[in-house]
């Protein structure tokens, strides 16, 4: 395994800024308490300065230095002036902070100047709290880890503040996960107790001293990294604002180093899966409604929401757990009541909602929020509690002419410390929100008038016309064709009855039976015979009826030879019966016409289909 070793860095700028132990001798930190909290994957440093004035002049700003490895990870930074102790403690709202550049001093530094809400007199003083909230200053060691094994991680640092101010008295606690510690660094005044790790008190400081200590610790809880974060938050003002939300998730702990087993995880998860990502919990407003979680697959059914009247709390769970190294992609969507966020204010409208993501101790880092404004939307604005980057898009949704407004803003690197309220301001008529119902009016009403018109309007050319004439023709024709066609099948039908009645009497030998079918055959066949000499006339009189006469003609001799053979063949029978003859007599009185019957009937079903087909 890799040995932890100190950063250079630090003892570079130990030997750098002893150089400059006067810069800053104006302003002198009496007391110092210093907090780190390594409870997670996002930093959290809390520090409480007592400053004095020892100078001659006021002073209006306050310097504080990070180091490069910091700097670069830096995601909040907060300062407050604060007040009294305990429960009586009071803070100001959030001073002004700015990135600088003190002449003198080394690139690998990161420099803010905090500005004082009033100048600090010649013997005064007062106590800030900075907060500050970092991310990726953990290091994963080992990087790779089993199923089975915990997660460790490292932590490095200073154990004096780096300051460019001298310390009169300064402590440090460092705030761990769980009682479990591989290592740390132990410093004249350290003492290890349950999850905390205290260094100090140290007096008298000078600026800049940077003793490095290392902790090296067990972290179970998951490294949720959102690559990217997309939230769409489209205002309705038919009294909805549905929110989108797009997630790009990695487990950005231990990689998993060899297989992954199902049933070991199912039997022991919080042994066999310590360090996995198995659930997360997004906080939503009180009143949210139409809650729903899916991704690429489609709807994933492993989710609980709990809500009361102060917040509404989504419980997800990914397809699978996730172990280091791992990815999923999802989405989360809800509605929110329009009242609760979309206020007046001078003769504008103002959507007051919060900015960043409702999980807590996700990283995310590139968050883009999308605000869809109503389409007429102007004069917009919009107010911040941080610096973000600003862009306009359009979006084009139903009934729109030319498209919504949409306002993005990014940020990234963005903790759950963001996740505050911002402001997006705008002007918007209300003869505009009547938009949309009148289109949709005077869409139905155009559409019903087309259908009035089409129902009552002749569309022909002219009723005297060669080819309107010509098409009504075809169609008598073709009318006539297919009566002509239902009675020819009628007549095969009959057919196909006589000659089941001689199969019945060579069953039963009841000759009155068979006779009886043939009468009636007889009386059916005469009906249709009736029927068709009309038809057959019309067609022969009909020109457009030229392609199809030759073979109706054809059809009707075939079925008329048919009809003779089959009552031949029936006479045969019949009289062979009243005989007594034998079987095998019959059929060979009877082989030569039923070969002539079959044939015929085959004659008659291809005519049936060509005139079909023409």
């Amino acid at each position: 395994m890799k040995r932890l070793h100190p950063d250079l860095s630090l003892l570079f700028l130990f030997g750098f800024f002893t150089l400059f132990s006067n810069v800053c001798s104006d302003l002198v930190i009496s007391k110092l308490d210093r907090q780190i909290d390594l409870s997670s994957q996002i930093v959290r440093f809390t520090t409480s300065l007592k400053l004095e004035n020892n100078g001659a002049e006021a002073v209006s700003k306050v310097l504080l230095p990070y180091p490069e490895n910091q700097g670069k990870n830096l995601a909040f930074l907060s300062v407050t002036v604060t007040e009294g102790k305990g429960k009586t403690k009071t803070s100001s709202d959030r001073l002004h902070v700015d990135v600088v550049h003190p002449e003198g001093m080394p690139p690998s530094l990161t420099w803010y100047a905090v500005s004082l809400p009033k100048e600090l007199s010649k013997g005064g003083s007062l106590t800030l709290e900075v907060k500050a909230v970092f991310t990726h200053l953990l290091t994963l060691f080992p990087e790779k880890i089993t199923q089975a094994e915990a997660q460790l991680v490292a932590f490095q640092d200073s154990a004096h503040y780096l300051s460019p101010y001298a310390v009169k008295i300064q402590s440090l606690t460092v705030k761990l996960p769980e009682p479990k510690v591989e290592s740390y660094t132990k410093l004249e005044n350290t003492k290890f107790s349950g999850s905390e790790i205290k260094y100090g008190p140290y007096e008298n400081i000078p600026p800049f001293s940077l003793p490095t200590i290392i902790v090296h610790f067990v972290s179970n809880k998951p490294f949720s990294v959102a690559q990217e974060l997309v939230r769409e938050i489209e205002v309705s003002h038919w009294g909805n604002v549905q929110v989108t939300e797009n997630y790009n998730l990695i487990h950005a702990g231990a990689e998993l180093k060899g297989v992954f087993s199902r049933l070991d995880y199912q039997e022991r998860p919080h042994v066999r899966g310590a360090s996995a990502l198995s659930s997360l919990v997004a906080r939503l407003p009180a009143r949210a409604h139409s809650i729903y979680y899916r991704d690429d697959i489609g709807n994933i059914s492993t989710s609980n929401v709990y809500s009361d009247s102060a917040k509404t709390l989504l419980e997800i769970e990914p397809r699978y757990p996730m172990f280091g190294g791992w990815r999923t992609a999802f989405t989360i969507g809800y509605g929110l009541p329009l009242q609760d966020f979309l206020f007046k204010s001078q003769g504008k409208r103002f959507l007051d909602i919060t900015f960043g993501c409702p999980m807590n101790d996700i990283v995310i880092e590139n968050l883009f929020v999308k605000v869809v404004l109503p389409e007429g939307s102007k004069d917009i604005s919009v107010v911040a509690p941080f610096p973000t980057k600003e862009t306009r898009e359009t979006k084009l949704s139903h009934l729109d002419i030319a498209g919504r407004p949409v306002i993005v803003l990014e940020k990234k690197n963005v903790v759950p410390e963001h996740n505050k309220k911002f402001q997006v301001y705008y002007r918007f008529s209300s003869f505009s929100l009547l938009r949309e119902p009148l289109m949709l009016v005077f869409g139905f009403f155009l559409f019903f008038v087309a259908c009035i018109v089409y129902v009552h309007a002749d569309f022909t050319i002219s009723k005297s016309s060669p080819s309107y004439i010509a098409k009504l023709q075809w169609d008598e024709v073709q009318t006539a064709v297919q009566q002509f066609q239902n009675i020819m099948n009628c007549v095969l039908v009959i057919h196909d009855k006589l000659d089941a009645s001689l199969r019945d009497l060579s069953r039963t030998g009841d000759v009155q039976a068979c006779k009886a079918a043939r009468k009636n055959a007889d009386a059916f066949l005469k009906e249709l015979t009736k029927e068709l000499k009309p038809l057959s006339a019309f067609l022969q009189s009909s020109p457009q009826a030229l392609q199809i006469v030759p073979k109706v003609d054809e059809l009707v001799i075939k079925e008329k030879e048919l009809q003779e053979k089959l009552m031949l063949k029936h006479s045969m029978v019949v009289d062979s019966y009243e005989k007594k003859s034998g079987g095998r007599d019959i059929d060979n009185r009877v082989t030569a016409v039923q070969q002539k019957i079959t044939l015929l009937r085959q004659e008659v079903d291809d005519l049936l289909e060509v005139i079909d087909e023409i």
